[in-house]
């Protein structure tokens, strides 16, 4: 269960690549791969389909399509999910790239969930007029935006997390994933303005009743200014309020402080903060707050906490908050590495040294996206020098990190690392 707790986390905790245009390619070979255009906030511009693999093989016409598509509207990331024909649609895009002198890379995502969520009731009302599909294509687009609030609409069991997940009983499985969900959510916060419903819902104390009515709230009197206005939505009581106010960001609101972690009911300790600090809640905004720090530690951490009628934990955490408004986690995290060129299994030799991220976590190793269609295995045994009871002990889903190659099985389309003792060749 804890294997599987800490895959779903690493998947829903990926670093968002956020403020590109982005084409997202749900690659298929007789279909053809579904192609959607999603904005720096992911509404859908355009949609289409184009045939570049097997059996049809329009290559040059596909080609066509895309780059008047990539010229058209900017698009500067693309998004391939990594199903069926994947390698090929990879190679198809590289070779593209390699044709037109723009910045644009692409990279490949899992797409786990895709064709769940594009059949689901949820997609079927935010896209009504999309065929099934084109739903996929523009989840593959959005899920590299912002993985988190794209995964949320999709019911954990069926991202796939790890080996033997439904042996578990499932009551028992719904409860732990499902608070993993919750458990991101929270963590990193949602923008009161742009949030989705589903996102609302993982709120703590957002029902899904609620959740609609905040955002048919927001549709029918525009943005929110401030966090006291979710008091006017039908339905979220005092209770509700006290129990999601601190998970939802307001930016560019009336007050500062709606745009940090901090809940409103420590907004007096905050605003007193401040001003022992020598600012006003207005510098949160745009100002170095470092030396709040002198103020929260030692004799006068404590003496200030007293005064505010405060734990000295808690005045520091308001310390933090106010330093780093709307701070996502997930920033500190490595991004995605993005391509211009596609590797082949054939490519590979012994002792090739590369880089990659970490796609899975299983009990007797880690894949590793290397750049080819197959991920590479690191056996246990090759992840570090010391004695390791499983790989989640030294590596997570989403760390990106340096391989090298002990082994190629072209036929079997299997392919061995190491990451102990790398030398690169000189």
């Amino acid at each position: 269960m804890g294997v599987f707790r800490i895959n779903l986390r690493q998947l829903l905790m990926q670093p968002p690549v956020a403020g590109h245009v982005t084409l997202g390619l749900d690659p298929a070979y007789r279909t053809g791969c579904k192609i959607a255009v999603v904005d720096e906030t992911g509404k859908v511009l355009d949609t289409t389909v184009v045939y570049p693999t097997p059996p049809q093989n329009r290559i040059e016409e596909a080609k066509a399509k895309l780059k008047q598509l990539i010229k058209k509207y900017h698009v500067s990331c693309i998004s391939i999910g990594n199903g069926t024909a994947s390698r090929e649609s990879e190679d198809f895009v590289a070779e593209m790239l390699g044709e037109m002198d723009i910045e644009c890379g692409y990279v490949v995502v899992s797409e786990a969930g895709a064709s769940v969520y594009s059949a689901s009731k949820l997609a079927a009302q935010e896209f009504p007029d999309f065929d099934v599909t084109q739903r996929s294509a523009v989840s593959i687009a959005r899920r590299l935006q912002d993985p988190l609030a794209e995964l949320v609409k999709i019911d954990p069991k069926s991202i796939g997390v790890g080996q033997y997940q439904h042996d578990m009983p499932p009551a028992r499985l719904d409860e732990a994933l499902g608070g993993v969900v919750e458990d991101c959510v929270n963590a990193v916060g949602v923008d009161l303005n742009t949030a989705s419903a589903p996102l609302l819902t993982q709120i703590s104390g957002i029902s899904s009743a609620v959740a609609k009515n905040i955002v048919a709230y927001r549709e029918e009197n525009g943005a929110f200014t401030s966090r006291k206005q979710l008091k006017k939505v039908p339905k979220l009581g005092d209770k509700a309020f006290e129990q999601s106010a601190g998970f939802l960001r307001v930016a560019g609101g009336k007050e500062p402080l709606d745009n940090t972690g901090i809940h409103p009911e420590s907004y007096e300790a905050a605003k007193a903060l401040l001003e022992t600090g020598g600012f006003t809640p207005a510098d949160v905004r745009n100002k170095d707050l470092s030396p709040l720090n002198d103020v929260v530690t030692g004799k006068k951490g404590e003496e200030l906490a007293e005064k505010l009628g405060i734990g000295v934990i808690t005045l520091r955490d308001i310390a933090k908050e106010l330093q780093k408004p709307a701070r996502d986690p997930r920033e500190e995290l490595p991004p995605p590495v993005m391509k211009t060129r596609a590797m082949k299994l054939e490519d590979l030799a012994v002792g090739t040294v590369l880089q990659g991220p970490v796609r899975n976590v299983v009990d007797f190793g880690a894949f590793v996206d290397i750049g080819v269609h197959d991920d590479g295995l690191v056996h246990i045994s090759q992840i570090c020098n010391k004695f390791i009871r499983h790989p989640s002990e030294v590596l997570k889903i989403g760390d990106v990190v340096k391989v090298q190659v002990i082994s190629v099985d072209v036929a079997k389309h299997r392919i061995g690392l190491t990451m102990k003792n790398i030398k690169e060749a000189e």
